[in-house]
């Protein structure tokens, strides 16, 4: 038992013959104690804030010898730092309490993990443990980022997103952003976009602040925007002296740098490639300089400045200038001078010309590295033609050119508005002409309805023989079928005397037999056409005379289409303008209405102008006038 716990000794007594007595040495009897399972003295959960020291205390009691205590982390990991170990004694003063104190200062990384307490001693190596699991508030952990563009750099023009992740405990989260330190406006939480982002927001500081009860945490990004060549100050033209030593400036604003290039103007070689630019000042050094500023993916840009060569003026003005007489008339005198002229003066025959006469006035215009001198002559006569001289002169020197005033003809404005008006005229009429041929390829071939049109409207204008004539020669519709009737003439002009039909076919009548209107019948006598009101003729027309006195018809030919026609009454035999053209017709015999109501069978006469042939129903009356049935082939 624990009260055996002691120090031993054997003693032996004295001896019957005086020997004396003896003793052993001390033995020690140590009865071991196992402790008491350890406890943490704050229990097993712990709510604790981030950054602020805790103490954690183990407790093993009643131990002999006293408890050894270890702590481990939630990794299993041994903890050696911020330990205290204390061991006090029983009232009994053989066991022992044991006591380790763990002073930890708890992280976020430390949230919801659980610590282990372990205690042990000689009597039973076999440990126990106490454990608590440690809950941490602590304030958010924030990453910013930019969100993925389009492009491997953030470009001017574009949307730039940011996005902000927050890790806090609690999770009552309140999101601010700022952008150099000034607010954002607008309701905005894990994600900011900029939109349209310039050259301005290069460089920017982008926050993100984040609050919770704990505290707040923020993080910032600075942006880095590509944006074209700018000059902040454009190259600046110089003037100099030979000898001089002067620098050309090409300050360009870019991301990422720009690259420069000088070029020299006339000889177009690379002549530097840094954005200062210094020359030493001669006859060839001097003049005009480009400068280039590139960033890749965006345009150049370009500026240009001159070096002046400090000098006498020189006049480049043309030797010979035009005035017209009786108006005002300028003459010019354009100097390059470096520096400006200060005096220009004008002589015409050894005297000199200005603002003192009435006849002339000077105007100066300065031009960059010159000026430009204009003599205006108010109104130039004869005696204002000639030769003009220009001096200009500067601190350097002076030059003088030779300038002559020649007389310029007049071109009268009567010709000029003539010719444009005559230009018009021809525009207009050659544009009439190709929509009147695209309007005639558009009709179909065989549509005479338009020549029946054409045929009325020439037959007004020009005696109906000619219009026989043309119809018969087929000059310009060879392909159009057309009859011509004859009507009454006029009673007034005579000019009427023939009632022209083309393009609508002659049909036959439904009973084979008699027309609607009488024509060329028995009963229907040669017509006769009253002159003109001056007693002449009807403009060369020749009235209609029967020839059937004078000729014998052909033989008749059955027609399956149509009955026989007799040719007399053709167009073209009808008209003696158009029969002469050909070879002499047979006389067709005389025919009467009696002979058709006989049953005489109708006769055809093929004629040699014609390629087809031409039928005439006789009857006593004229045939109904129907589509689809051939008359006459024109």
């Amino acid at each position: 038992m624990l009260e055996d716990d002691a120090r031993y000794q054997c003693q032996v007594g004295p001896g019957p013959r005086g020997e004396p007595g003896i003793r052993s040495k001390f033995a020690n009897l140590t009865v071991l104690v196992p402790p008491e399972p350890p406890r943490i003295v704050q229990g097993d959960f712990l709510v604790t804030t981030e950054d602020r020291e805790i103490e954690l205390e183990c407790v093993s009691m009643a131990g002999k010898p006293a408890a050894e205590i270890t702590w481990i982390d939630g990794l299993g990991n041994v903890m050696n730092d911020g330990l205290e170990y204390i061991v006090s004694s029983l009232p009994d003063g053989r066991r022992f309490n044991a006591k380790s104190i763990l002073r930890l200062t708890p992280k976020k990384e430390h949230h919801n993990t659980t610590f282990t307490c372990q205690a042990q001693n000689q009597a039973d190596r076999t440990y126990r443990s106490a454990k608590l699991r440690l809950e941490v508030k602590y304030a958010p952990k924030v990453s910013l980022s930019v969100a993925e563009a389009k492009e491997d750099r953030l470009v001017e023009g574009q949307d730039v997103t940011l996005d902000c992740r927050a890790d806090a405990n609690p999770q009552e989260l309140t999101y601010r952003w700022y952008l150099d330190d000034e607010p954002v406006p607008g309701d905005y939480t894990t994600r900011l976009v900029l939109s349209n982002v310039s050259r301005r927001f290069h460089d920017a500081i982008v926050k993100c602040e984040v609050h919770n009860p704990v505290g707040k945490s923020e993080e910032s990004e600075t942006l880095d925007i590509s944006y074209g060549p700018r000059f902040r100050a454009r190259p600046r033209s110089l003037q100099a002296d030979a000898g001089d030593t002067v620098t050309l400036s090409c300050d360009v604003d870019g991301n990422p740098a720009p690259e420069i290039e000088w070029r020299q103007d006339t000889t177009h070689k690379v002549v530097g490639t840094a954005a200062n630019l210094t020359l030493k000042v001669e006859e060839g050094t001097a003049g005009r300089y480009l400068c280039r500023a590139s960033v890749p993916r965006f345009p150049d840009a370009r500026a240009e400045a001159t070096v002046y060569l400090r000098g006498p003026p020189n006049i480049t003005s043309h030797g010979a200038q035009l005035g017209v007489q009786g108006d005002g008339a300028r003459l010019e005198c354009v100097a390059a001078s470096v520096p400006r002229p200060d005096r220009v003066l004008w002589t015409h025959r050894g005297s000199e010309v200005g603002t003192d006469d009435k006849d002339y006035t000077v105007l100066e215009e300065p031009l960059p590295g010159g000026v430009r001198s204009t003599l205006v002559i108010r109104e130039s006569r004869e005696q204002h033609l000639g030769s003009y001289n220009c001096s200009v002169s500067n601190p350097y020197g002076s030059a003088v050119a030779e300038i002559h005033l020649e007389a310029r003809k007049n071109f009268p404005l009567l010709m000029i508005l003539t010719g444009v008006i005559g230009g018009v005229v021809v525009i207009i009429a050659i544009a009439m002409v190709i929509i009147l041929c695209q309007r005639r390829e558009k009709k179909p071939q065989g549509d005479c309805r338009d020549v029946e049109k054409q045929c009325k409207e020439s037959d007004r204008s020009s005696n109906i023989s000619e219009l026989k004539m043309e119809l018969r020669t087929g000059s310009s519709v060879s392909n159009v079928h057309c009859e011509l009737e004859y009507g009454p003439g006029d009673s007034e002009t005579g000019s009427e005397s023939v009632v022209t039909r083309v393009g609508v076919p002659v049909a036959l009548p439904a009973n084979g037999g008699e027309h609607l209107y009488p024509r060329y019948s028995a009963e229907f006598t040669d017509p006769t056409f009253s002159p003109n009101k001056d007693g002449q003729n009807n403009n060369g027309y020749v009235p209609y005379v029967d020839y059937a006195r004078d000729y014998n018809p052909p033989p008749p030919v059955e027609s399956r289409e149509a009955p026989a026609i007799d040719p007399r009454y053709s167009a073209a035999y009808g008209n003696p303008y158009l029969r002469g053209a050909g070879a002499a017709l047979p006389a067709p015999p005389p025919y009467s209405s009696s002979a058709a109501r006989n049953g005489a069978a109708p006769q055809v006469a093929r004629l040699p102008s014609s390629p087809t042939p031409q039928y005439i129903v006789p009857s006593s009356q004229p045939a109904p006038v129907r589509r689809g049935t051939l008359a006459t082939h024109v």
